[in-house]
């Protein structure tokens, strides 16, 4: 009677378990926290500039993983992964067992179930999840490579100090991709899945002997199946230290800014959707040089720690937003803000500032250029780096029909700063000097529309606000970004040669190089005409640059360049509530007559390359 009734509880459980194994289906959808991973950032020089997402994950091909690093894995947590069929009887009695007396299930799983339970299901012990466990792994097994497994299992595993996946717990422990391990290395990290709160060496003395103790465990037992030597074993007697826990890369200081204007350009340059980049997973290397944006930094908050906010109103909500650019395109280093956590905007980036004068050397080139059209319908007649301008301040500025008049009935005349009268003076002697008149005048010779086109060749977007075209259009009523007045100069540096700004070198994921389009590269100068603008902004051996204020003296800059690097500097007031451009009367102290601006774009543009040299 009992064999009877025994015989009857067998097949009913029997029947049970067959029920369930035919009623539990693969999740379509992985576990959207196990597939999330993050985006790495990286300097010019290939060190880590920063993670974003929510996560610390990154994921690599099985075949990027040393074979001693899996084993080492295979050894600690299922030596039979690749015979077995995808879960551990023992694991199912042990479930049995705390299910009888109460307890909550325990370890034991196969690398199959705990990647189910990583992907699929959720981290709570309760007998339930365990048996869906345990009917989804079998299921995968079946569907599955072991290889597939195997790689998924090493990408979503949680290895502490906020890594997910292999490759992250190589950087955070070791400081190196997976690749780089050895087996002793691979060793310690397998340890950590055991528990990595209690194995990190970091924490206390005790995880420390615990690591020690099991890292060796490990080890040995990458003897006993045979997938390490004994004489290999032998060389492995010094535990592989750990490097400190890293402080995370977080978006404080100029770094958001700078993952701001990289992920901008992938976006606009690679076939990478939000949504897939969103997801994560890529590396971006980047242009930025770090000791630069370093100096940069450094610069501009040295002269702004002059300003005296409390005791002159004029001080008060300055900013200043700076770039440089190599003569190649490359973005080497921006000054967004004062601190990417309390102003998320990038004032490197910003396009509501005037650039003022400093747009001189841009007409300079475009009449270099395209000559000037003296008389309608005439020829356009070449100008030169000599040819005579009238100086005088006052002077009225002409057309080829004559003066020009505004719409109150009046003659336009030109304005020079301090008002002050050169007579006649070459273009080369107004552009090196800052002289308003001729520069204005030059303008209105050229064609603004031609004078817009040539400095749009240069680099300024097509989109720039440039303002109406007026004979004060020459005089820099345009608000391009510091990065693209950078770039424009970055042409003068390249000998007439424009690269589009690029902050990104190349994309990569899995290992795998991502498409990435190519900056433009054009030729909108002759060498020679290059040349000769370089000539007007020397006052320096190798270093050409100018000042540049706004008609209506909201914005003061200072640009300069070598034969490698253009870095402008824009300095401006932006009341807070309106967001609307401040005068700069006053500010910094200065007592000198409005419409000068003032002279910290300079002294900043003078320590940074100083300090960069």
């Amino acid at each position: 009677m009992a064999a009877l009734v025994l015989g009857w509880v067998l097949t009913l459980v029997i029947g049970l378990i067959g029920f369930g194994y035919e009623r539990t289906r693969i999740p379509s959808d992985l576990n959207e926290f196990a597939t999330q991973q993050d985006n790495v950032y990286y300097w010019a020089d290939g060190t880590e500039m920063a993670r974003v997402g929510p996560v610390d994950r990154q994921s690599v091909p099985l075949d990027r993983i040393p074979s001693s690093v899996q084993w080492s894995v295979l050894a600690a947590e299922n030596a039979s992964f690749y015979s077995d069929s995808g879960i551990s009887f023992k694991g199912i009695a042990r479930a049995v067992k705390d299910m009888a007396t109460g307890g909550d299930t325990q370890g034991g799983s196969t690398i199959t179930q705990q990647y189910v339970k990583n992907v699929y299901l959720s981290q709570s012990r309760t007998l339930s999840r365990k048996v869906t466990e345990m009917f989804i792994a079998v299921k995968l097994d079946q569907k599955m490579s072991k290889q597939q497994i195997l790689d998924g299992y090493l990408n979503t595993s949680w290895f502490g100090r906020g890594a997910y996946g292999v490759e992250r717990a190589a950087k955070a422990y070791y400081g190196k991709d997976v690749w780089q391990l050895d087996a002793s290395e691979g060793a310690f990290l397998a340890t950590l899945l055991k528990g990595a709160g209690l194995y990190d060496p970091a924490v206390s003395p005790a995880n420390h002997a615990r690591a020690v103790a099991r890292w060796k465990w490990v080890l040995d037992r990458m003897v006993a199946i045979g997938r390490l030597s004994p004489a290999q074993r032998a060389t492995y007697t010094v535990f592989p230290e750990p490097k400190p826990p890293p402080r995370p890369a977080g978006l404080s200081g100029q770094t958001g800014y700078l993952v701001d204007t990289a992920r901008a350009y992938v976006s606009a340059h690679s076939g990478i959707s939000d949504e897939e980049f969103d997801r994560g997973g890529y590396q971006i290397y980047t242009t930025f040089e770090r000791p630069r944006v370093k100096a940069l930094a450094t610069a501009v908050q040295g002269r702004l720690a002059g300003l005296r906010p409390k005791q002159r109103p004029a001080d008060r909500d300055v900013r200043v937003g700076a770039a440089s650019v190599g003569a190649d395109g490359r973005i080497l280093a921006l000054y967004g803000g004062p601190d990417y956590v309390t102003q998320g905007f990038d004032d490197a980036n910003i396009g509501i500032v005037p650039v003022g004068t400093a747009f001189a050397p841009l007409v300079y080139a475009a009449g270099l250029r395209d000559g000037v059209l003296l008389t309608r319908d005439a020829p356009r007649t070449p100008v030169t780096p000599g040819t005579l301008y009238d100086g005088d301040d006052k002077a009225p500025v002409r057309t080829p029909e004559g003066p020009y008049w505004n719409r109150d009935g009046k003659i336009v005349k030109v304005a020079n700063d301090g008002h002050r009268s050169y007579g006649q003076i070459t273009l080369r002697e107004a552009v090196a000097s800052s002289v308003n008149g001729p520069v204005e005048q030059l303008g209105m010779d050229v064609g603004l529309d031609r004078v817009r086109r040539a400095s749009i060749d240069a680099g300024l977007l097509p989109d720039t606000a440039f303002g109406s075209q007026t004979p004060d259009f020459s005089l820099g009523t345009a608000t391009p970004s510091p990065i693209r007045v950078a770039g424009a100069y970055a042409t003068f540096a390249a000998g007439g040669v424009h690269t589009d700004p690029y902050s990104v070198l190349r994309i990569t994921r899995d290992g795998d190089r991502v498409p990435l389009e190519s900056p433009a590269v054009t030729r909108p100068f002759t060498a020679e005409v290059a040349g000769e603008v370089t000539d007007a902004l020397t006052k320096t051996p190798g270093r050409a640059g100018t000042a540049g204020t706004a008609v209506d003296n909201t914005s003061a800059w200072y640009v300069g360049y070598t034969a490698k690097v253009s870095t402008s500097v824009a300095l401006f007031r932006v009341e807070p509530k309106s967001q609307q451009l401040e005068p700069l009367t006053g500010t910094t102290g200065s007592r000198v007559p409005e419409g000068t601006g003032s002279s910290y774009p300079a002294a900043i543009w003078s320590h940074y390359v100083a300090a960069e040299s």
